[in-house]
């Protein structure tokens, strides 16, 4: 009996030991486990959480009007930065114990577990809000141990090394919400039009509700689902102390109103300039030694709403149903800020610029630079010469060149400076160029920012030369800023996702590409083209938008065969505007030939209204007279054809109209007759 009993307590202590030793092991395992998972926790380091975030765009008073997103829209924003009652929705529905546990809620995952065993199959989640922003982040949504194992490494060096607040704002700033958008802002501002820290409870629960399955439960596409799943949202909210049973009931009886259509509105501003505004952000950042492509910056515009909208209404409103094309740009004369800009009739359909990336021939758009070049070298409003037809030879005598009008028609008597911008007389140009020479010209042109090169044919007097309307613009904006090198540019700031300003518009330049003076004659120039006073052999090319000024312009217009230039300013807004057809095709119709200067006037007298019209004021060491434009006389009762004309106090005329001398000398024959070009370019204006 004492041997059996022997064997017995033998037998006990076996079992106790090999249950101990299985004890020890476990334990032994586990902790090495732990140690090996600790170990790699360590030497793997902390895992990266950046994600592209979208950059957003506003106008210059600060409202969004659009974005740049490379792969995924996202805006992120911090945890006081989104509504708390979202913040509540998400922990009640995602992950109750999220603060209280270390990645991983274990009662959770044992309860999925005994269910996918029962049915052989991944069936169920139990993943942690830390678990489903490491999928988020690093991994995909399949289901499978194997994503499941990966998932809970990426978890497990997630909590490791980041506080939860990081982590819980990572995964609000990476789910993804449906219809493109990612994180818990891009989602607020497409379902509801506003910033997530401005959201509702029941706005909350939808939003919430959206990311158990954007395909499932978007209140766009299965509003009854959604509504459903937001109910039990607000259930779980109550059931768990965040909102008392009267807040649930009063959200439930709330009617959700979605606002999807202001997003879509938002989408359809301005796309040409902001294409632009991309591409200089890209050279602003890259010389800061930023990389464009990291995203989250906030790119404050220089775009003017009210003058966006009035260029593309009017682009729409008069441009025929053809295939003419549009470039429309305004700019501000002292800062360069591009205030408004169209690249063409429909962004969807194309999207080359025509006002950065196409180049034309400007036609006599192009005069009012060699204007400013002749200015410079003796020229002054009543320098008269003669127009009569003209042969021109160039190429040291191999090659000639006779310019026409563009009625086919000359002037009988000499003409001034000052007439012949206003009709735009070819003949005057060329013989000015001619004089002048092609050097004095290329340097004014690369002074007023239009780096091109001229070749030397009499024809460039002309605009043959091709260029950009956005550089055709910034020239005549430079006079209109009184001579300062004034640069173009459609940003005002640039701040990085943490809100650190990288770059501010430089302050107003002071550097002049050409005197105060000089730019004030050329501006009182350009007044002519819209006065009916200098009407010769041909009108003041401006006439037909007369009718429609209200204030003071000054502007030139450019035609060649192909394409239509207008560009001028008031004293506060330059605009330019080209028409025309991208390939092969000449301007024939009289509809599409119009278009460009309705267009021009009906924009610059909508931006200006309710203003006080504004004069061109002279600087000093300049003076206004009143002459007689066909003699260049000062004016008096019997000379009828008189005008208001600006000079430089050295040019000031010394007679009267009436003086005899004076009279027979621009009224008599210049018997220069030189010579010149290739082409017989008629079609210029």
């Amino acid at each position: 009996m004492k041997r059996v009993d022997y064997i017995k307590k033998k037998k006990r202590r076996n079992f106790f030991r090999r249950i101990a030793l299985l004890i020890v092991t476990a334990a032994t395992a586990f902790f090495t486990m732990f140690l090996c998972l600790r170990l790699y926790a360590q030497i793997t380091g902390a895992p990266s959480l950046s994600v592209p975030k979208a950059s957003v765009f506003l106008d210059k008073n600060g409202r969004q009007i659009g974005d740049k997103f490379s792969a995924e829209r996202r805006y992120w924003v911090e945890l006081d930065e989104i509504s708390p009652f979202l913040l509540d929705a998400v922990i009640a529905t995602e992950d109750r114990n999220f603060y209280n546990h270390h990645g991983f809620d274990y009662k959770r995952i044992a309860g999925a577990v005994l269910k996918d065993l029962k049915t052989m199959r991944k069936a169920e989640g139990a993943s942690s809000i830390t678990q489903q922003y490491a999928r988020n982040l690093f991994l995909t949504h399949e289901k499978s141990w194997n994503r499941k194992i990966k998932e809970a490494l990426y978890a497990y060096r997630m909590e490791v090394f980041y506080e939860k607040d990081v982590i819980l704002e990572g995964y609000l700033n990476t789910v993804y919400f449906g219809h493109g958008m990612y994180g818990v802002e891009a989602a607020s501002r497409f379902y509801f039009a506003k910033s997530a820290k401005d959201l509702t409870l029941e706005e909350s629960a939808v939003i919430t509700a959206i990311a158990k399955g954007p395909s499932v439960y978007s209140p766009l596409d299965n509003p009854e689902r959604s509504r459903d799943r937001q109910l039990l949202i607000l259930s779980l909210m109550e059931d768990q102390g965040f909102i008392t049973e009267k807040q649930k009931e009063r959200a439930a009886d709330i009617a959700v109103t979605l606002k999807t259509e202001d997003w879509a509105d938002m989408k359809r501003v301005a796309p040409y300039f902001l294409d632009e505004v991309w591409r200089e952000a890209e050279k602003i950042l890259s010389k800061k030694g930023r990389y464009p492509a990291e995203g989250g910056w906030t790119i404050r515009t220089t775009l003017d709403p009210h003058h966006q909208k009035t260029a593309e209404e009017y682009i729409e409103k008069w441009m025929p149903e053809s295939e003419l094309q549009v470039g429309f740009m305004s700019m501000e004369p002292e800062t360069g800020a591009i205030t408004s800009l169209v690249g063409g009739v429909d962004y969807t359909e194309s999207p080359f610029n025509r006002v950065t990336q196409a180049k034309r021939q400007p036609g006599s758009a192009m005069k009012p630079i060699l204007y400013a070049a002749a200015l410079e070298d003796g020229y002054n409003p009543l320098t008269f010469m003669s127009t009569e037809r003209t042969i021109f030879t160039y190429d040291e005598g191999r090659s000639t060149y006779e310019p026409k009008n563009i009625n086919g028609k000359f002037a009988g008597h000499p003409i001034s400076l000052a007439q012949a911008l206003a009709i735009s007389d070819n003949i005057y140009a060329v013989k000015t160029l001619e004089d002048i020479g092609y050097k004095k010209f290329n340097k004014m042109a690369d002074r007023l920012g239009l780096e091109i090169e001229y070749k030397e044919s009499p024809a460039v007097a002309l605009g043959t030369s091709e260029v950009s309307l956005l550089n055709m613009t910034n020239a005549y904006n430079r006079i209109s800023s009184g001579g300062l090198e004034v640069e173009p540019t459609t940003i005002l700031s640039i701040t990085d996702a943490e809100g650190k300003t990288i770059y501010e518009q430089p302050k107003k330049t002071t550097k002049r590409v050409i005197t105060e003076q000089d730019a004030f004659v050329m501006t009182h120039l350009l007044t002519g083209m819209f006065d009916p006073v200098f009407n010769d052999y041909s009108v003041a090319t401006g006439l037909s938008m007369r009718s429609k000024q209200k204030r003071p312009y000054a502007a030139k217009s450019g035609t060649t065969i192909s394409d239509q230039y207008l560009i001028g300013y008031s004293p506060s807004l330059t605009a330019g505007i080209w028409t025309g057809y991208d390939v092969g095709q000449q301007l024939t119709d009289l509809t599409d030939k119009a278009a460009s200067k309705k267009i021009w006037i009906d924009f610059m007298e909508t931006v200006h209204e309710g203003k006080t019209p504004e004069p061109f004021i002279p600087p000093k060491g300049v003076n206004g007279v009143i002459v007689d434009i066909e003699t260049g006389g000062i004016a008096v009762n019997e000379c009828t054809k008189q005008r208001l004309v600006y000079l430089k106090e050295k040019d000031m005329p010394q007679k009267l109209c009436t003086d005899k001398n004076l009279r027979e000398q621009n009224s008599g024959e210049d018997s220069e007759s030189d010579s010149f070009e290739l082409f017989p370019f008629s079609f210029f204006e």
